[in-house]
C-alpha cells in the first residue's frame, strides 16, 4: 500500500471511529426517549424504528449507482449532513410527525454513508490489505459505539429532556466530523479492485450485471440469513426470551450486550490473523457453527430457571459467541464483497449488499418480536439454530463459485509473488529482455 493510500484509510477511518462514538450516545436510549422523555408512547418509537429501516430501503437501490458515477465522496458527504440534520431534529422534535422526519433523514444519510465509506475503503486498499482494512473500521466502530454508549449513560436524564438534546446534538457535531473528515481525503484517481469478475467495462446495467453474477447472488441470500440470524434478533425477539424465559434483569442484558461488544474489541486482531490466509468460505461457514452453539446456549439458558447463575452465564455467553463470529466476519464479507465487484460496480456491488442487510434488519426484529409475543419460543430457537446451520451449508455452496483469488487473497497473492522471479529467470533464460521495476 502506497504512503497516500495509508494516509486516506486511516482518516477514513478516523472519522468512521468518530461517527460511531457520536451514536453511541443516542442509539441505546433512542427507545425510551421518544416513547417517555417525549411522552409520544412507545407506538411512535416503534414507527420511529421502523423509519430508519424504511428510509435505508429507500435510498439504497439508488446510492452505489451514483457511488460509481460521480465517486465514493461527495455521497458520502451528502450523506453525513443528512443524518447530522435529522439527528439535530430528533433531538429538538417535540412531536410524531417531526420526530418521524427527522428519523427519516437520519435514517437515509446512515443508509447512504454505508457503502460510501465502504467503496472508499475499497479504493483505498488491495486485496491483500482489504481484510485488515474492514478489521480495523468494524473494531473502531464498535470501540466508539461502546465508550460513546458508557459516556452518554452518565449524562442522560430521563426527566430533562434537555440532557437528550445535548446527547443528539453530539452524535449530530459528529456527523459533521466524518464529512470534514472524509473531505479531506485524496482518493486515487481508479479504484484499486484487483482479480474483480470480468465484465464489459462499459456496462452501466449495474442491477442486470449484478443479478446475473451467480456468485454475488448467493453471497446476499447468505448475507441475508446472517443478518437475520443474528443482528436481527439483538433487540427483538433474543431480548425478550432472556428477559421472559431466561428470567435476566434489564441490568444483566445490558452486561450481556457489553459482553457482546468487549468480545469483538478484544478478539478481533486475533481472530484477524487467524483467520486472514483461512478461505473465506471456510471462514464463514465456521461462524455459522459458533452462532449455533450460541443459540443452542441460548436455548439451554431457558431450560434451567432453577439455576440462575449458570442461566445468566449461558445467556451472557451467547452474546459473546456472537461477538466472537462478528469479528470473524469483519475481515471476510465486505472484502469479498468488493472482490466479486467489476471495477466499475464496486459502489453497486456495496450498496446492494448493503441494502440486503437492511432488509434483514427490517424483518428480523419483526419476526422475532411476533414469535415472542406470541410465546413461540422453543420454535424461535429451533428456528435459529436452522439458521445458522444454513449459513454454513450456504458458504461451502458458496465456495464452489469462487475464484482462488476471491476465496483467498492472501495466498493467491503469494503465490503470484513466488512465481514472478520464477518468470522472469525462465524469460532470461529464453534470452528475451526483462523490464526492471521501478
Amino acid at each position: 500500500m502506497t504512503t497516500a493510500m495509508g494516509a486516506a484509510l486511516r482518516r477514513i477511518q478516523l472519522g468512521n471511529a468518530l461517527s460511531a462514538f457520536g451514536s453511541g450516545f443516542t442509539v441505546p436510549f433512542l427507545f425510551i426517549y421518544v416513547s417517555q422523555v417525549r411522552d409520544l408512547g412507545a407506538s411512535t418509537a416503534g414507527i420511529v424504528l421502523a423509519t430508519f429501516a424504511v428510509a435505508a430501503l429507500v435510498v439504497l437501490p439508488f446510492t452505489g449507482r451514483f457511488i460509481d458515477r460521480r465517486g465514493p465522496l461527495p455521497v458520502a458527504i451528502a450523506g453525513t449532513v443528512s443524518a447530522a440534520v435529522g439527528s439535530m431534529g430528533l433531538g429538538l422534535a417535540d412531536s410524531q410527525s417531526l420526530v418521524v422526519t427527522a428519523a427519516a433523514a437520519m435514517g437515509a444519510g446512515i443508509a447512504v454513508i454505508q457503502p460510501s465509506l465502504a467503496t472508499m475503503i475499497v479504493w483505498c486498499s488491495t486485496p491483500a490489505t482489504r481484510s485488515r482494512a474492514f478489521a480495523m473500521q468494524f473494531f473502531l466502530n464498535n470501540l466508539g459505539l461502546g465508550v460513546g454508549g458508557l459516556l452518554g449513560g452518565q449524562l442522560v436524564d430521563t426527566s430533562d429532556p434537555s440532557s437528550f438534546v445535548r446527547l443528539f446534538a453530539i452524535e449530530s457535531v459528529m456527523f459533521l466530523v466524518l464529512g470534514a473528515t472524509v473531505a479531506t481525503v485524496r482518493l486515487p484517481r481508479a479504484p484499486k479492485v484487483e482479480d474483480a469478475v470480468p465484465t464489459d467495462p462499459a456496462a452501466a446495467r449495474g442491477w442486470r450485471t449484478l443479478l446475473s453474477d451467480r456468485a454475488m447472488v448467493q453471497l446476499c441470500v447468505l448475507g441475508f440469513v446472517m443478518f437475520f440470524a443474528c443482528y436481527g434478533q439483538f433487540e427483538s425477539g433474543l431480548a425478550a426470551f432472556a428477559v421472559e424465559v431466561t428470567g435476566i434483569s434489564p441490568a444483566m442484558l445490558g452486561i450481556a450486550l457489553a459482553a457482546n461488544t468487549a468480545a469483538i474489541v478484544l478478539a478481533q486482531f486475533v481472530v484477524l490473523k487467524l483467520v486472514e490466509r483461512r478461505r473465506r468460505s471456510r471462514v464463514i461457514a465456521l461462524v455459522g457453527l459458533i452462532w449455533t452453539v450460541a443459540w443452542v446456549a441460548a436455548g439451554v439458558s431457558g431450560l434451567v430457571p432453577g439455576a440462575h447463575g449458570v442461566a445468566t452465564a449461558l445467556l451472557i455467553s451467547t452474546y459473546a459467541l456472537f461477538g466472537i463470529g462478528e469479528s470473524m466476519l469483519s475481515p471476510t464479507m465486505a472484502p469479498l464483497v468488493a472482490d466479486l465487484a467489476p471495477a466499475r460496480l464496486v459502489g453497486q456491488y456495496n450498496s446492494a449488499f448493503a441494502l440486503v442487510k437492511q432488509l434483514a434488519l427490517a424483518v428480523g426484529p419483526a419476526a422475532g418480536g411476533m414469535m415472542a409475543g406470541a410465546g413461540m419460543y422453543v420454535a424461535y430457537i429451533v428456528l435459529l439454530i436452522v439458521c445458522s446451520l444454513g449459513i454454513s451449508a450456504l458458504a461451502l455452496r458458496l465456495g464452489r463459485r469462487l475464484t482462488p483469488a476471491q476465496d483467498n487473497p492472501l495466498v493467491a497473492h503469494a503465490r503470484r509473488t513466488a512465481a514472478a522471479p520464477k518468470a522472469a529467470t525462465v524469460a532470461e533464460d529464453a534470452g528475451e529482455r526483462v523490464p526492471v521495476a521501478a
